[in-house]
């Protein structure tokens, strides 16, 4: 393959160089880094499904390594995407110092997508890919890789997992059997800025199986999203029950969401942005919850590892129509006795 030129980059040259510390990986996590380098090294080049979440990160950072100009990754653009996760791609891209491209589509053009029957991912996943091998075809690329991990094909109803397999993608980390903490330990002996991102699954598993997706939906759920992390929250999700909100936040933070002042924020936010009607589930976040078929929500959903955006700034937050959030969503409150 030729090199990759700037003109194909849409998202810019890399600016990052960042190096595996071996000494932080133990003798046989080493090993298996070395196997998967090994067998990327015997590609021509390799195009890696990315989305800037910690499994095809690790996957970019070791195929860089392995090939040099001549590892691409590519992040899928579509409705289900989030745009903070698409512009989340782009900066890690950067920091790993690799080629990145950016190709779109649409599920919804699929209507067997559009259904959401236990088989969404699958209908999911082979577009997805497919548009992946559209564009490794185009850059005279042979060989896809994506981020599933040796963790996923354990974890319940994954009919994502079969797409991969029948378009004979290929999962060094899988291969390899390397699982999500080993992947996470990599990040770490990385530097990856995502090494400790929580998971998140494309925002199709919010609505629940057998209601249609459709982009009104998923934009009401993205834009409700993008509040709650403005508003400080890590590990959330926003679930639409046609209009109804059902908000979901890690036990951990569901302190800062049992108060008056974020019940007011949420329904006036919530309601601006398309729901009908605002809850909060009180058992906290858990993965699946709308689809029991999908009980889980693999890092790796989207060929790339989905994950929550947070906030480190420790500044002020504002919302999407630019005013102050002056919630002090830090604040514990008192348990009635």
């Amino acid at each position: 393959m030729d090199s990759v030129t700037d003109a194909s980059r849409p998202t810019g040259t890399p600016d990052a160089s960042i190096e595996l510390d071996r000494e932080s990986l133990s003798a046989s996590l080493e090993r298996k880094v070395d196997l998967v380098q090994e067998s990327l090294s015997e590609c021509d080049s390799a195009l890696i499904a990315f989305s800037g979440g910690v499994d095809s990160s690790v996957v970019a950072a070791l195929a860089r390594d392995a090939l040099g100009e001549d590892a691409v990754a590519c992040t899928a653009k579509s409705e289900t995407l989030p745009a903070a996760e698409l512009d989340d791609s782009v900066r890690v891209a950067a920091e790993i110092g690799i080629p990145h491209e950016i190709v779109e589509f649409s599920e919804l053009d699929d209507p067997a997508f559009v259904t959401n029957d236990d088989e969404r991912c699958y209908h999911c996943r082979t577009m997805r890919l497919g548009r992946m091998y559209e564009k490794a075809t185009e850059m005279g690329i042979h060989t896809v890789c994506d981020g599933t991990n040796a963790s996923d094909p354990g974890e319940g109803h994954r009919p994502g997992l079969r797409a991969v397999e029948e378009l004979s993608v290929r999962s060094p980390l899988l291969t390899h059997d390397i699982d999500k903490s080993e992947v996470r330990a990599i990040a770490e002996a990385y530097g990856l800025s995502v090494a400790d991102k929580p998971s998140m699954a494309c925002l199709s598993s919010r609505i629940p199986t057998g209601l249609e997706v459709t982009e009104e939906r998923l934009t009401r759920v993205e834009k409700a999203e993008r509040l709650l992390r403005e508003w400080g929250f890590s590990q959330f999700r926003v679930r639409d029950h046609d209009g109804l909100a059902r908000i979901e936040i890690a036990t951990g933070e569901l302190g800062g969401a049992l108060d008056p002042e974020f019940a007011q924020a949420a329904t006036e936010h919530l309601t601006d942005v398309g729901f009908e009607h605002v809850t909060l589930d009180l058992a906290g976040y858990r993965t699946g919850s709308v689809s029991p078929g999908d009980a889980n929500e693999s890092d790796e959903t989207d060929e790339a590892d989905e994950t929550t955006e947070r906030d480190g700034t420790g500044e002020e937050s504002t919302t999407n129509d630019g005013t102050t959030n002056d919630l002090d969503l830090g604040r514990q409150y008192p348990r009635g006795n």
